[in-house]
């Protein structure tokens, strides 16, 4: 798991609010900054995949465990 500089539960939440939570969260940090994202949506894999290609954040590493999905996604 990487290091992050702030955390955000989506947990609940269908999109697009996880996607416009984090846009919102990440707008907040620095460049090269990470923030953390769990989620419980499974389409938010994809999601999180589409939204740091359109960025250009870099989604460091992304897991599922007991229906929840972690994010690690790093400011551009």
């Amino acid at each position: 798991m990487p290091d992050f500089n702030q955390e955000l539960d989506a947990r609940g939440l269908n999109c697009p609010l996880p996607i416009l939570r984090a846009k919102k969260a990440i707008a907040q940090l620095g460049s090269g900054e990470v923030l953390k994202i769990v989620a419980t949506d499974p389409g938010s894999v994809k999601d999180f995949e589409a939204f740091c290609k359109q960025t250009g954040n870099e989604l460091l590493a992304s897991e599922e465990a007991g229906g929840e999905y972690t994010f690690y996604i790093k400011k551009a």
